[in-house]
C-alpha cells in the first residue's frame, strides 16, 4: 500500500482535462495572424509555418525533456524560432509585440474537458485537507488557468506552476519542488499525478516525490518506452485515483 499523501501535485493535460486532437494550425489563429501581419503573408504560407512550427516546437520539446534540467522557451522565442523564421521582418516584429496574446490562442482549446472522476477526487482530497497544486509544461499557462477557473476548479488549488511563468519545465524536478515549497508539504510526502513516464514520472523521481502516480491518457500510449522508469501506481481516471487516495488514507470521500 502506498504511503498516504498530505498533498498532490497534479500535471494539467492527461490528467486534469483532455481534448481531441487539435489541428496543427487552427484556422481562427491562421486569420488571427493574417490580420495581424497586415496579408504580408498568405494565409496558405500561415497555415504550413503554423504547423511546421507545431511539430519543430513538439521536437524541441522532446529534446529538452532528455536534459538534466529543461527550461521553457519564452513566447516571443517560441514564434521566432518555430514559425515566423522566414517571414517579412514588419511580420515577425508584429507578432513578437503579441507574442504572449497569440500563445494563449494557440494552447487554449474550445473543446476541453474536464477528465471523468476529477472533481470528486479533487473535492475529496481538499476535504481531507491535503493541498493540491498544478505542475505543467505549457506554452500558456494563463490558458490552463482561465479553464480550471470556468470548470469551477480554480478555488480548489492552493497553486498553481506553468512551465511558461516559472521557467523550469518537466523532468526538471525543480517545478515539483517550487509547487511542493509553494503549499508547504515536504516532495517527499506529495503524490504526483501525470500521464508520462518520461516528463511526470521522472519529474518525480527526480524531485523525490513520496509517490509517482501514472493516470493513463492517449498520450500515455503514444509515448515511447521507458523502461527504467516506474510509477508506483496506474489509474485510468479520477475515479481510479480516489479509489488509490482512499485505500492509502482510508478516510478520503
Amino acid at each position: 500500500m502506498l504511503r498516504s499523501p498530505h498533498a498532490l501535485l497534479w500535471d494539467f493535460g492527461g490528467v486534469l482535462a483532455d481534448a481531441p486532437p487539435q489541428p496543427p494550425a487552427p484556422p481562427e489563429l491562421v486569420r488571427r495572424l493574417s490580420h495581424l501581419v497586415g496579408g504580408a503573408v498568405p494565409e496558405r504560407q500561415l497555415a504550413a509555418d503554423l504547423a511546421e512550427g507545431a511539430r519543430s516546437y513538439s521536437a524541441w520539446r522532446d529534446g529538452a525533456g532528455r536534459e538534466a534540467e529543461p527550461v521553457e522557451l519564452p513566447h516571443s522565442r517560441v514564434w521566432a524560432e518555430f514559425v515566423t523564421r522566414s517571414w517579412p521582418r514588419a511580420a515577425r516584429e508584429a507578432v513578437d509585440r503579441e507574442a504572449t496574446p497569440l500563445a494563449y490562442a494557440w494552447t487554449r482549446r474550445a473543446d476541453w474537458a474536464v477528465r471523468p472522476g476529477i472533481p470528486d477526487a479533487l473535492r475529496a482530497a481538499t476535504e481531507a485537507g491535503l493541498p493540491l497544486a498544478v505542475v505543467s509544461n505549457t506554452l500558456c499557462g494563463a490558458a490552463h488557468r482561465d479553464f480550471l477557473a470556468a470548470a469551477g476548479l480554480a478555488g480548489l488549488f492552493a497553486a498553481q506552476f506553468y512551465s511558461d511563468e516559472a521557467g523550469p519545465r518537466k523532468p526538471n524536478p525543480r517545478l515539483a519542488l517550487l509547487a511542493a515549497e509553494a503549499v508547504g508539504v515536504p516532495i517527499d510526502r506529495c503524490w504526483f499525478v501525470g500521464d508520462t513516464l518520461g516528463r511526470d514520472v521522472e519529474c518525480a523521481r527526480r524531485a523525490g516525490a513520496g509517490a509517482a502516480i501514472l493516470m493513463r491518457s492517449p498520450r500515455t500510449d503514444r509515448e515511447p518506452p521507458h523502461p527504467a522508469v516506474t510509477p508506483d501506481a496506474r489509474v485510468d481516471d479520477g475515479h481510479g485515483l480516489l479509489a488509490l487516495l482512499r485505500q492509502a488514507r482510508g478516510s478520503v470521500g
